[in-house]
């Protein structure tokens, strides 16, 4: 009886070791990674899951208002930074020079979309050394297009295939932006979200929480003003390409919600067809998703799926 009782015991011991490791193995850890370029401390930060496997480097390069802080909208499974760290990517937020984490500027004109573009290189570069990899993959949203692709025309050799999600393929319009400095509001944090016509936000297509969480992060990350010199780049003639398309060699996807307001469909098929690297690349056009595509409850598995298999090809 006491060896079938040791026994026993033994083996629910085993068990229970079985059922903690998935546990330990899914953990994710956050570290902070030192970069700095002209004399300005970049935030460049880390997500990896603890389980031992070797991972794919991977780096989210944010938009014209918020920083980095976007892509871990952290309520349920939102949270596309951890979910990609859960799919064997080892992800890399960047915070633009001014924007979020990273140092303050003088000139909010400075940060503009071709020294952004140099910013991605730095991150790039601290990344690739860190690997000992030549070349990486690279997803931007809105503003985050001009300036990935931007980096992806200068620098080939160092991209695998490039995300962009939301492009700005050509200007927004023209207009004047006198204010080297942005003021942020609850409005421009909502900004990117689907609304109904009295002007709310429309929680059918995103979960109020989710909405919540960030824009409390904008709040806490960006606070009231954000560098204008993005901003300027895109609020220019409509007829102005901003993303070198025909100067990118990686394998591209172009994701973008048939509601975007940024963007339309026909610009985003001119943008595909002008790829160098066309037969390897994709064009996306998600039926009813608009900007915030990545948080909107009916569309954000489907883009995130999406994006992995591109990711995944051969």
């Amino acid at each position: 009886m006491k060896k079938l009782a040791w026994l026993s015991l033994s083996v629910c011991l085993l068990l229970n070791l079985l059922c903690l490791s998935p546990v330990q193995a899914a953990e994710i850890i956050r570290e902070t990674i030192p970069l700095e370029r002209n004399e300005v401390p970049l935030h460049l930060e880390r997500y990896i899951e603890q389980d031992g496997k070797i991972k794919r480097p991977i780096l989210f390069v944010h938009g014209v208002t918020f920083s980095s802080h976007e892509f871990d909208v952290d309520y349920k499974d939102y949270s596309l930074a951890r979910y990609f760290a859960k799919h064997g990517f080892e992800v890399w937020l960047l915070d633009i020079a001014g924007f979020g984490n990273s140092g303050s500027v003088k000139d909010g004109f400075m940060p503009n979309s071709d020294y952004a573009a140099e910013d991605i290189a730095s991150a790039v570069r601290c990344i690739l050394k860190r690997n000992n990899i030549s070349s990486m993959d690279i997803l931007g949203w809105s503003w985050g297009t001009v300036t990935s692709g931007r980096f992806a025309a200068k620098h080939p050799e160092m991209v695998h295939r490039l995300v962009l999600y939301a492009p700005i393929v050509a200007g927004l319009g023209e207009q004047n932006v006198r204010e080297p400095f942005h003021k942020n509001t609850w409005g421009t944090a909502a900004s990117d979200f689907q609304r109904k016509p009295n002007g709310n936000i429309n929680f059918d297509i995103v979960e109020k929480p989710v909405a919540s969480t960030y824009i409390d992060n904008a709040w806490h990350y960006d606070r009231d003003t954000s560098p204008n010199g993005g901003r300027r780049d895109l609020l220019v003639d409509k007829s102005v390409r901003l993303i070198p398309t025909k100067n990118i060699k990686a394998p591209v996807l172009i994701i973008v919600g048939s509601k975007d307001p940024y963007v339309s469909a026909d610009l985003c098929e001119e943008a595909y067809k002008s790829l160098q690297n066309q037969k390897a690349s994709e064009l996306a056009i998600v039926d009813g998703a608009a900007h915030a595509m990545l948080m909107e409850r009916p569309y954000y598995k489907l883009f995130r799926e999406r994006v992995l298999k591109f990711l995944n090809r051969d």
